[in-house]
Order: C-alpha cells, then structure tokens, then sequence
C-alpha cells in the first residue's frame, strides 16, 4: 500500500536520509525507534514535500502512485496524513472552518459534506477524545496546550480517515490519561484499509497502540526491524546493543540538532 525505495533527502546541502527503504501493507501498524539526530522526523517531512528538505534519490509511492511527483496538497488529498510533533497555531481560522474546508476538498465539487452531517460528525469524534465542543469554534491551535494539540492532531486524523497516518512523535508532552485517549482514537480508526507509521522515542506509546512491526532508525536509515518484543527490548536496555550488535559508533546523522534547526529527531 505504501512503499519507500531508497530515499535520500538533503536540507541545506546536508544529507539526513541515506537510502532509507520500508514497505506496509493495507492495516498494517509500523513503529520507527531511535536516538536523537538519526533522521526521524526528517523522514517524516520528506514524506509530505516541506520544502526544507530536497528529495535527492528514492522513490515514494502511496498505492502505486508516485508521491514524490505531486504537491504537499495532492498528497494529502491522495490520503497521506502527518499529526505533527510541532503543531502550528493560525489565527482567524476556527477548527470547524479548518476541518469542514479540509474535508469538502477531498470529497470533491459536488460532494461536499453538509453542515449538519458535519456538526454531528465532528461533536462524535471530539467526544470520543473527550475534547470540549468549545474547540470547534475556536482558532486552530491558537493559546491550545502542547497535549490539547495533540488531541486536535487526532481528531483531524479522525475527521480527514485518511489512507496512510504518520504520527510523528504524538505522545511527547502527554501525561498517562492524554495518552490513553489518544491511542484510543488511533486504534478506532485502525481497519485492513488503513495504515500507520508511528515515530516515537518511548516504548509506553505502544502499550496502547500495539504495532506489527518495530524498526530502529540509524544514521539515516532503518538499521534493525523486528516485532514488538524489539521495542520493550529497547526500553529495558536501550540503544548500545544495536550499536554493538551492528558495529555503529555514531548512530546520528553527523549533526547535531542545533545545526538544522531540532529538525533531526
């Protein structure tokens, strides 16, 4: 369903993936684990086009079709998604205004949503992640807290069901019970159709969210997959047995997060 052959990716003349390779299937759940510095997010970002970063080999397609060949808005409409660890705030855009925009324009002219299927719609999501209804008519992100953010992250994967999710470090600023019920609203939309890439340092997040496949993320590229068992094993023990194991002495990319921005985890 989705497939990346050997991709590389630069910013600012700085290579960052070097000919990373991964393949889900339709409902399959991938976890990627790794230090800092080692390309994660980077990773992410190349997937949805942001233009710091310049695809420089490799290929992406997303059932077949080459999404390195569209623009960051036809991926999204194409069915990727990213829940961004950074999520943006804009002012004088109201999440319900966001959300409803969103979703007419990926249905099409003359399949719009209506208002009231909507309102109804996003009222259900939102309960389900026990979010305030106070949030539909309030600016997107704007003066929310790190967790009310990611909640909004979900509740956009929720709305948008898109085809391939990429969380790219959901869990980070969460306490225990935002974080049950945000992978409660993950594992709601999981289904054979719909696949996941889930980028997270801590093995906790899979607790909930129990993924078929772990990878290990190292200079750039997956280094070591396994199932399940591999991140508990990286919890208990963390990284210097893969470094051992595999005979790396320096699992970043060469850089430090400082010299790109934090733009490297």
């Amino acid at each position: 369903m989705f497939e990346i052959r050997g991709l590389r990716s630069t910013i600012e003349g700085k290579e960052i993936l070097k000919g990373f390779d991964l393949s889900i299937q339709g409902g399959q759940v991938h976890a990627i684990m790794g230090p800092n510095g080692t390309g994660k997010s980077t990773l992410a970002s190349s997937i949805m086009g942001h233009p710091k970063y310049e695809v420089t080999e490799g290929e992406v397609y997303l059932e077949g079709d080459n999404v390195l060949e569209m623009g960051v808005d036809e991926r999204a409409r194409a069915g990727l998604f990213l829940a961004m660890q950074y999520p943006s705030e804009i002012a004088g855009v109201t999440n319900a205004d966001f959300l409803r925009s969103a979703i007419n324009v990926r249905r099409g002219e003359g399949r719009e949503i209506s208002l009231i299927k909507f309102i109804r719609l996003m009222e259900a999501r939102m309960k389900e992640l026990d979010m305030s209804f106070e949030f539909m008519h309030r600016y997107l992100n704007e003066g929310f807290s790190g967790g009310e953010k990611k909640r909004n992250e979900i509740l956009q994967m929720m709305m948008l069901e898109p085809k391939l999710v990429i969380l790219d470090e959901i869990d980070s600023g969460l306490d225990i019970d935002a974080l049950k019920i945000v992978a409660a609203g993950v594992n709601a939309m999981r289904d054979k159709e719909r696949s996941f890439l889930i980028i997270t340092h801590y093995q906790r997040l899979l607790n909930y969210i129990r993924p078929d496949f772990v990878h290990v993320m190292m200079q750039g590229r997956i280094v070591k997959s396994g199932g399940p068992e591999l991140a508990e094993r990286l919890e208990a023990e963390g990284y210097d047995w893969v470094k051992e194991e595999l005979g790396i002495a320096d699992e970043t990319v060469g850089q430090t997060q400082e010299e790109t921005g934090g733009c490297l985890s």
